[in-house]
């Protein structure tokens, strides 16, 4: 929270433009009443900035058809480590009928953790992206839906 790409103000500008993209969906977890963790996505297409903004380009492979955009995934501190944010994330794949799923990672994230733990789920590298000038470089993976 302590960078400006991460701070509310402009998360909040980023799932309000995120949320009026096509094909949103979100998925909230809770425990006992009390939200632990979410995950949201939309789709993209061929042309989308989301691909343009990647280096190199992606593959017909992954663009010549839909494909979901995981954009955000976060679970509070206490839920780390208990398998939350992969239920919250393979919930959010059951809602897609696309054939991919595509996200962005910042790979020092925990000490590379975070890379390490979505490589763990089967996303495997295919370029970068800097989304925005506050943004540090982020590496794009892509994995199967299925």
């Amino acid at each position: 929270m302590r960078l400006p790409n991460y701070s509310a103000l402009v998360f909040g500008e980023r799932l309000d433009r995120h949320g009026r993209e096509p094909g949103f969906v979100a998925v909230l977890a809770y425990s006992e009443d009390k939200p632990v963790g979410y995950a949201y996505a939309n789709r993209i297409e061929r042309g989308d900035r989301y691909w343009q903004r990647t280096t190199p380009a992606p593959g017909d492979e992954y663009t010549a058809q839909p494909t979901l955009a995981l954009k955000e995934i976060g679970v509070r501190p206490a839920w780390r480590g208990t398998g939350t944010a992969r239920r919250i994330h393979d919930d959010l794949l059951t809602a897609s009928d696309d054939r991919y799923v595509t996200l962005m990672v910042n790979s020092s994230a925990g000490d590379g953790k975070v890379h390490a733990l979505y490589r763990s789920w089967g996303y495997e590298d295919i370029g970068t992206s800097q989304p925005s000038p506050a943004s540090p470089q982020l590496t794009v993976m892509v994995r199967a839906v299925r």
